[in-house]
């Protein structure tokens, strides 16, 4: 550890965001740029029968009005991972158009642009588009729309299924185990959808160079490479040497901002068409009716134990919605992020998931921080816990009994699961005790004890998680439907007076990459951070990346620039040879400087750079400058683990819920910054509570959202927290040269279960089991008459 790995530096980006000189998409400004509005179906399924543009391209100030009649109606945005159906069938793509055309299958779907001077013109003339619909019925849960006389959402296939797939051991196999078991628990929930709601709303400007026949698209995306790649090769079909894609500040994302959106390609399309820069930003309403959303799994599981509470078997079916359309990588949510977490901590010997992923006339889903894991913990360490208290054993003590044995990677061999993973290193047990440790368990009972007898209502909760991040090899993911590489690119130069800019293909938006990257890129040099600057986002100045999402950031982006610093010192270690008269394996590096060794003869970082750009006195044979990309494809996935602890109190008298204590323990491998760490498990254990107490997309049946708005959709505030207790242990993966594994989706998984345990343990007396999230008071109220 140097002077900067390991301690909590303070982010240096939030000098601008506090200044207010941060740079948003919605903040630039362009010359001639024009503002545009959408056109949007009220209704969630219907026949488009006409469009009537003629009045809005009369009006004051407008530029043009496009509809799928003149000429966008040809292209749609691309699904960027397949999944096949289980007979082999090929998964089933419809066409996601940038405008419908005939037909609408979601409330908020646009049917037409309308481009103006001002934004407020824009908006007035979209409201003289006059569009004839013929209503159609809809259908939203995703189980229902399996059934046989459900509407098509699409009508060119018999049924509304996407796909259907499975995982883990023969389903046969497992049902014979469950008949055999001691005890069977079983469950039946729905794990609700959930809408993202970054701070900054999405927002993109697209403006076409005619003279250099070059488009510019400036978006507030996770991901500018990956737009590109889809936008250019897929959608528009223009070549990708022509368009630029940047994303400077981006505020917020938490996965919705991955994905290729129709809003993105049609300002694009329609910058050439005018002449003109054209801008879009979402107002919050729009952000409801169209950013892909989360979660929305109904989900029928059954788990088996025998006499002594080891579980023998886990067999679950489950209806996980796709939405209208098939998002960038929704199909890759509720299969290879969810599907292969099934194992979570536990040596469970027989599992079998079978997933139907259903069409309905809803906003597409797709990654919500967690992306599938939060699903698959949810399960787990609810059905965990409700067998535990079915059989009479302590929630704690069902979990020391089914703890997979701890193994580091190294020594011991990484734990291969039933459901396709190899886990890298983890010591489950360990979490769990310090946890223990930091509530006072068996304090607490007795607690809990003397309360009940007040008619107090408390109770704690537990979560036992493991996640799967920073997604690779390519080569596996490739075979498991993924159109795309999950690599990440790291290019460190050098420049003649040692002073460092990095290059990265991950890209923040409030992760804190400029401090984090900087930390350990100079404390692999030896030289201040205040000589480094960090640079992403820009893909005419960034070599082809990735982007940032499932918590790869460090441990890709970070191991990628890591070999390119290798390869920096390794360039430097031979002119500093030949300026020290010295063979290379007699230098030590450290401090910022080549020693050699056993003596005080050393040339610093900054002498060496300098003479790589003015190579006078300089090895014979090796080219001159000092600058180095690399690409980094891991060699698996990286696998934080945790236990969250909740203790909860129910108001008796409503059935309010207030959350008194949450302490999170993770592992999420060696820790470059803790105060920066600290703040991610902090923002994802607030959306892990949102999920389990407020939050939740409604749709009525004929497909109209009712939830569209912060007057209906409940956002955790402030007050809704206690002051969250972290506490850390390492366990390294043994893969990454920087032995991380990542933090941004810890809080959102493990936290939600620890909730929902903690209340059905404050009611258990009562003879509550289960309650159906989100718990809001009237929720938690009705189960305790019942």
């Amino acid at each position: 550890m140097g002077n900067y790995v390991g301690k909590p530096v303070k982010r240096r980006e939030d000098a601008r965001f506090l200044k207010g000189a941060g740079t948003y998409t919605d903040d630039i400004k362009l010359r001639k740029m024009t503002q545009s509005a959408f056109v949007r179906s009220p209704y969630a399924h219907a026949k488009i029968l006409n469009i009537d543009t003629s009045e809005a391209k009369k009006a004051e100030g407008v530029v043009a009005v496009f509809t799928a009649q003149d000429g966008c109606g040809e292209f749609g945005v691309p699904c960027g991972w397949q999944v096949d159906f289980k007979n082999g069938e090929t998964m089933r793509e419809p066409k996601h158009p940038l405008l419908a055309k005939d037909k609408i299958r979601h409330v908020g779907e646009a049917v037409a642009i309308v481009i103006a001077e001002s934004l407020e013109l824009a908006r007035d003339a979209a409201e003289l588009v006059s569009v004839d619909y013929e209503e159609l019925p809809a259908v939203t849960d995703p189980k229902k729309a399996m059934d046989k006389d459900a509407p098509l959402v699409h009508d060119d296939w018999k049924d509304n299924a996407a796909f259907d797939w499975c995982i883990g051991n023969d389903r046969a196999e497992v049902e014979a185990a469950l008949e055999k078991a001691h005890h069977v628990t079983e469950m039946e929930f729905r794990n609700q959808r959930l809408a993202p709601n970054a701070m900054e709303p999405r927002s993109y400007i697209a403006d076409y160079d005619v003279n250099g026949d070059k488009w510019t698209l400036y978006t507030s995306t996770q991901n500018p490479h990956l737009i590109r790649l889809l936008m250019c090769a897929f959608a528009l079909g223009i070549p990708e040497q022509k368009v630029r894609v940047v994303s400077k500040d981006v505020g917020g994302g938490f996965g919705s901002k991955v994905y290729h959106y129709t809003e993105e390609c049609l300002v694009t399309w329609a910058s050439k068409e005018i002449g003109r820069p054209v801008k879009w930003t979402s107002d919050r309403s729009e952000a409801f009716l169209t950013d892909a959303q989360g979660r929305d799994h109904v989900v029928k599981s059954k788990m088996g134990f025998d006499k002594d509470g080891k579980i023998v078997a886990h067999l679950t079916d489950e209806y996980c919605a796709m939405g209208a359309y098939l998002s960038t990588f929704a199909p890759a949510i509720p299969t290879y992020l969810h599907g292969t977490l099934f194992q979570g901590v536990y040596t469970t010997p027989l599992i079998h998931l079978n997933v139907t992923a259903p069409f309905t006339h809803t906003v597409p889903v797709d990654a919500y921080r967690g992306a599938g894991r939060p699903e698959a913990t949810y399960l787990l360490e609810r059905i965990v816990s409700k067998g535990a208290r079915e059989m009479g054993i302590d929630p704690t003590e069902i979990r020391f009994k089914n703890f997979i044995p701890p193994f580091d990677g190294v020594e011991q061999e990484g734990y291969q699961t039933q459901v396709a993973l190899q886990y890298d290193s983890g010591n489950y047990e360990g979490v769990l005790k310090k946890g223990l440790e930091m509530l006072g368990y068996e304090d607490f009972r007795k607690e809990q004890s003397e309360a009940r007898k007040n008619g107090k209502l408390i109770g704690v909760g537990f979560s036992t998680y493991i996640e799967g991040c920073g997604i690779a090899p390519s080569a596996v993911v490739g075979a498991l439907g993924a159109r795309a590489g999950l690599y990440e690119v790291g290019q460190v130069r050098v420049q003649p007076t040692g002073k460092v800019s990095v290059f990265t293909g991950s890209h923040s938006h409030g992760q804190g990459h400029e401090t984090v990257f900087a930390q350990f890129v100079a404390d692999k040099l030896g030289i201040p951070m205040d000589d480094i600057e960090i640079e992403h986002g820009d893909t005419d100045q960034v070599a082809f990346g990735m982007g940032t999402y499932g918590s790869r950031s460090l441990s890709v982006g970070g191991s990628a620039i890591m070999k390119s610093i290798d390869k920096i010192l390794e360039k430097g270690a031979k002119i500093a040879a030949h300026k020290l008269e010295a063979a290379e394996e007699d230098l030590d590096y450290a401090e910022g400087k080549w020693t050699v060794k056993g003596t005080d003869k050393s040339v610093s970082f900054g002498d060496v750079s300098l003479t790589a750009y003015v190579p006078h006195d300089y090895p014979e044979g090796l080219e001159p400058g000092l600058d180095f990309s690399s690409f980094y494809d891991p060699a698996n996935f990286t696998y934080p683990f945790g236990t969250h602890i909740a203790v909860v109190e129910v108001d008796a008298d409503t059935g309010r819920v207030m959350l008194n204590r949450f302490i999170a323990v993770d592992d999420v491998g060696n820790i470059m910054n803790p105060m920066i760490v600290d703040g991610q498990i902090h923002g994802g254990v607030a959306q892990g509570v949102g999920q389990a107490l407020l939050e939740e997309v409604v749709y009525d049946e004929g497909g109209q959202m009712i939830t569209g708005s912060y007057m209906d959709y409940a956002m955790p505030r402030a007050d809704d927290l206690p002051m969250i207790e972290t506490a850390n242990t390492v366990t390294p993966c043994p893969h990454n040269p920087l032995g991380v594994k990542g933090a941004g989706e810890a809080g959102t998984i493990g936290s939600t279960p620890a909730v929902v345990n903690a209340v059905v343990d404050a009611l258990a007396h009562l003879g509550v089991t289960d309650i159906q999230m989100p718990l809001k008071p009237q929720t938690v109220w009705k189960a305790m008459q019942n």
